[in-house]
C-alpha cells in the first residue's frame, strides 16, 4: 500500500504516526516490475525496528505540538507529518533497487552477517569495492551509517582471497579510544571465533605475552598508542610484514593535536615498511600486498585522505555518504546561551543546568535523553537540579522496576534521584553502579542520564536526544573547548536504530561561539595534520627502527604521510609562504626535518657514520623504546648526580608524561591532608604552602603510594595507576 507503480517513483504517503516511515528509515524497496511482497516483519527486522512497548514511553507536560518556542524566542517546527521532511532531503528521484542482500555473501562467512537481510544503503554503495577488489579504500559516512560491517566486508573479501588454512595473516583494527576498541573485540570474538580467527585486543602494558599471543592472533585491535609502542620494540619487522588489512576507525582524528600525529606516522610506518619491501624484492609479485581501509565522520576533505592512503600502483576508492542517508535521520540544533564578560566558566556552567528541563521537554517526544557534562562534579549537580525541576510520567510497572534498580546500587545520591527518573554515570563510578544505570537506560526505563564527555567516547548508550550541555570542558585544571572528534562522537549517540527514524541533537554554547559549532555540524572544517608539532619524536623512533636510515630516506619518509599532502595544499598553516610551489614546500619540509635531526644529534641521541648514515644512540633507542616526550629528555640531560631523592621525585613529577593527570577541585582536601597534618602519616617529603598544581599532585600521589599510605578516594586510585603506568616508562 505504500507504494505506486508511477515510473519508478512512489507515493508521498502522509504516514500517519504509529506507521513506519519507509523513506525515512532509508531503506529502499525494489518497485520495478516485479516489485516483491515484504512482510511486516521482514521489513522490520531490516530496519533494526524492534517493537516498542508501550509501557517503557514516558511523557513530558508538553506545550501545544505544532510550534514549540524555545527560551531565546526561536521557534522551531516540530515535524509532524513524515512527509514534510521527504520534501526537504528529496530523495524521492533515487532508485530503490540499490540495497544488497547478505545472501551475495558466501556461505561460509554469512554467519558474520546474520543480524539482518540486507546492506543498508552506505553498505550496499561500498559492497562492490570492499568486496570484490583489493583497492585501499576511505568512506566517509555520518555516525550511525554502520561502518563497522564495512570492515566485515573488507576481512571477508582478505579470506575470500586467501587459501586455507588461514596462516600468517594479520588484520589490524585501529580505533583512537581504547573503550572502542574494547567494544570492538566483544562484537568480533563471538563473530570471527566460529569461523576459526583469534581476535587479541592489545593494551600494551605486558610485553612478552603480547607478543606471543599476537604470533597468534589473525585480528589485533588496538590503538595507535599501543601499536606505534609495539612495533617501536620490535627488533625486526617480521610481524608487521604479514598485516595484510589494515583497518582505521575514526580516521578523522588525525587533526588532533595532541594524537593525530600518532595515527599518521604509524600509517605512514606503514607503508614506507610496505615500499622497502618492494625494493627489497625486485618481483613485487612476491610481496603480499597491505590493504587500507579507512573510516571517517563527515568531513570537507576526504579526497586528501584517500590521496594519503593511495599506492603508486592504485588511487584509493573515496566514497562519501550523505548526512540525509543516515538510517536515523538526525536533527541538529544550536543553542546559544548570554554569557557576561565577568562570568567564569563555572558560574555559565551552572546557570545551564536550569534550561536543561526546558530542552528535554522541548525535544525528547518522551523518549530517553542523554546529557553530556564538562566534570564529574557537574554531572551529579545538573542531575539533582533536573530532578527538582521536572516531573516525568512514569508508568506504575516503570516505577517499579526503577526502585527495584535503586535497590540495588551501592550510591546513596543515585538511589534518591533514580526515583525522579534521572541519574548519572561517569568513570568514578562504582563499576557495578555503572553497569546497572546503563542496562536501566538502554532498556527504556530511565527517562534521562547524565554523563561525562569521558564515557560517550567508549560506552554505547543510543538516545533519542542527545544534549551537549556547555561546549567547553575541564582539562589539566583549565578549561577548553571540545575537540570537534569529541562532539562527533557524543552527537553520534542520537538515534536508537532499533526504536527511531528520527533523532535529535542539542548543543548548548555561548552566544559567542554558536556559528563556530554551527558550521562543525555541517562539516565544514576542513582537516589539517599535526605531524610538525610531534615530528622529532617520531623521527627519532624512525630512525631506531631503521625505517629512516639517511636525510633521503627521510624525505621519502615525509612524502608518505598526511603532513606532506597537506603541507602542499595549505601552506600557510604549517608555517611557510602562500607563494611557494611544490618545490619550495619540499624544500621547506626537508628544511623542517634538518632542524629535528639536528635537535636530536645535539643531545646525542642520533649519530652520523662515515656514509652519512643515521645510527641511533642507546639514549635515542631508549626515547623511542619507552615513548619518552623529547622535552622529558632534555629535563633529564640536566641531571648532575647529586640529587637528592626528594629533588629527583619533583623532576619527575614534571615530566610531560603526566599531563593528561588532572588536579579536581575536591580532591584538594585529601592531598592536603596528604601532604602535611601533625594527626596523621604524611608523605616523606611534603611540599610547601597547599597543592594546587597537577605537578603537586602526582607528587603526593607518587609519594603516598611509595611510602605505603592508604589513600581511601576510587579516582585518585584510579591516577595512582596511571601514575605508575607512565612512570614506569619514564623512570
Amino acid at each position: 500500500s505504500l507504494f505506486k507503480k508511477s515510473g519508478n517513483m512512489h507515493k508521498n504517503t502522509e504516514f500517519k504516526a504509529g506507521s513506519v516511515d519507509v523513506e525515512e528509515t532509508g531503506t529502499y524497496l525494489n518497485t520495478s516490475e516485479n516489485m516483491k511482497e515484504v512482510t511486516k516483519e521482514g521489513f522490520l527486522r531490516n530496519n533494526h525496528h524492534a517493537p516498542i512497548t508501550k509501557e517503557s514511553d514516558f511523557t513530558l507536560h508538553r506545550v501545544n505540538n505544532e510550534e514549540i518556542v524555545s527560551e531565546n524566542g526561536i521557534k522551531i517546527q516540530s515535524f509532524s507529518n513524515a512527509s514534510e521532511i521527504l520534501d526537504m532531503t528529496g530523495t524521492t528521484g533515487r532508485k530503490l533497487e540499490i540495497l544488497r542482500a547478505v545472501t551475495e555473501i558466501p556461505t561460509q562467512f554469512r554467519s558474520i552477517f546474520k543480524e539482518f537481510p540486507y546492506f543498508n544503503y552506505a553498505q550496499s554503495k561500498a559492497l562492490d569495492d570492499l568486496l570484490y577488489t583489493d583497492r585501499n579504500f576511505v568512506i566517509c559516512a555520518p555516525t550511525g551509517s554502520g561502518k563497522t560491517v564495512m570492515f566485515e566486508l573488507a576481512i571477508t573479501r582478505l579470506l575470500m582471497e586467501a587459501p586455507l588454512p588461514w596462516l600468517n595473516i594479520k588484520v589490524v583494527y585501529m580505533a583512537p579510544i581504547k573503550a572502542l576498541c574494547s567494544q570492538r573485540f566483544d562484537d568480533w570474538k563471538e563473530k570471527f571465533g566460529p569461523i576459526g580467527l583469534t581476535c587479541k585486543e592489545l593494551t600494551g602494558d605486558t610485553l612478552m605475552d603480547d607478543l606471543f599471543e599476537i604470533h597468534h592472533a589473525d585480528i589485533i585491535i588496538t590503538t595507535p598508542e599501543k601499536w606505534d609502542s609495539m612495533t617501536r620494540r620490535w627488533r625486526d619487522n617480521s610481524i608487521v610484514q604479514l598485516v595484510r588489512l589494515f583497518l582505521i576507525d575514526e580516521v578523522h582524528v588525525i587533526k588532533d593535536e595532541s594524537r593525530g600525529a600518532t595515527l599518521e606516522v604509524v600509517v605512514s610506518r606503514m607503508k614506507t615498511i610496505q615500499s622497502s619491501l618492494w625494493r627489497l624484492f625486485e618481483k613485487r609479485d612476491t610481496v603480499p600486498p597491505l590493504r587500507f581501509v579507512a573510516v571517517s565522520a563527515t568531513i570537507p576533505n576526504t579526497q586528501d585522505i584517500a590521496e594519503w592512503l593511495s599506492d603508486s600502483k592504485m588511487p584509493a576508492v573515496c566514497l562519501k555518504i550523505d548526512e540525509d542517508q543516515r538510517p536515523v535521520k538526525l536533527r541538529k540544533i544550536v543553542l546559544g546561551f548570554p554569557c557576561s564578560d565577568n562570568q567564569t566558566e563555572f558560574k555559565f556552567d551552572l546557570t545551564l543546568n536550569y534550561k536543561i528541563a526546558n530542552i528535554i521537554q522541548t525535544y525528547s517526544e518522551q523518549k530517553p535523553a542523554l546529557v553530556f557534562c564538562a566534570t564529574r562534579k557537574g554531572v551529579q549537580q545538573a542531575a539533582s537540579v533536573l530532578a527538582k525541576d521536572a516531573k516525568f510520567l512514569l508508568s506504575i510497572e516503570q516505577k517499579e522496576r526503577l526502585q527495584g534498580v535503586a535497590s540495588s546500587l551501592k550510591d546513596s545520591k543515585l538511589r534518591d534521584l533514580l526515583t525522579y527518573g534521572v541519574a548519572y554515570h561517569h568513570a568514578g563510578m562504582e563499576i557495578s553502579d555503572r553497569k546497572i544505570i546503563e542496562g536501566a537506560f538502554t532498556v527504556g526505563d530511565l527517562p534521562v542520564l547524565f554523563t561525562t564527555s569521558t564515557l560517550a567516547m567508549g560506552v554505547n548508550l543510543p538516545a533519542h536526544l542527545v544534549v551537549i550541555k556547555s561546549t567547553m570542558h575541564y582539562v589539566g585544571g583549565m578549561f577548553q573547548e571540545y575537540s570537534e572528534t569529541d562532539i562527533l562522537q557524543m552527537i553520534g549517540r542520537a538515534g536508537r536504530p532499533q526504536f527511531d527514524t528520527t533523532a535529535t541533537a542539542v548543543i548548548m554554547t555561548r552566544c559567542s561561539t554558536r556559528e563556530r559549532y554551527i558550521q562543525m555540524l555541517n562539516g565544514a572544517d576542513i582537516i589539517e595534520s599535526s605531524l610538525h608539532r610531534h615530528l622529532v619524536e617520531h623521527l627519532n623512533a624512525e630512525i631506531v627502527l631503521h625505517t629512516v636510515t639517511d636525510v633521503n630516506v627521510a624525505l621519502e619518509w615525509i612524502r608518505s604521510t598526511f603532513l606532506y599532502i597537506r603541507a602542499l595544499k595549505n601552506p600557510t598553516h604549517y608555517g611557510f609562504s602562500s607563494g611557494l610551489d611544490k618545490v619550495g614546500i619540499e624544500a621547506k619540509l626537508q628544511e623542517l626535518c634538518l632542524k629535528n635531526l639536528n635537535d636530536l644529534s645535539s643531545f646525542d641521541l642520533i649519530r652520523k657514520d662515515e656514509a652519512n648514515n643515521f645510527k641511533p644512540t642507546e639514549t635515542g633507542r631508549l626515547m623511542a623504546w619507552y615513548y619518552i616526550a623529547f622535552d622529558t629528555v632534555k629535563q633529564f640531560f640536566t641531571i648532575k648526580g647529586t640529587e637528592t631523592l626528594n629533588e629527583l621525585i619533583t623532576m619527575i613529577s614534571n615530566c610531560a608524561e603526566f599531563v593528561d593527570v588532572k588536579l579536581r577541585t575536591n580532591e584538594k582536601k585529601i592531598l592536603n591532608t596528604l601532604n602535611k597534618d601533625k594527626d596523621k602519616i604524611t608523605i616523606r617529603f611534603p611540599m610547601e604552602g597547599k597543592i594546587k598544581t597537577r605537578e603537586m599532585k602526582v607528587n603526593c600521589l607518587i609519594q603516598a603510594q611509595l611510602g605505603c599510605i592508604p589513600i581511601q578516594d576510587f579516582t585518585l586510585t584510579q591516577d595512582t595507576g596511571r601514575i605508575f603506568r607512565n612512570g614506569l616508562r619514564v623512570t
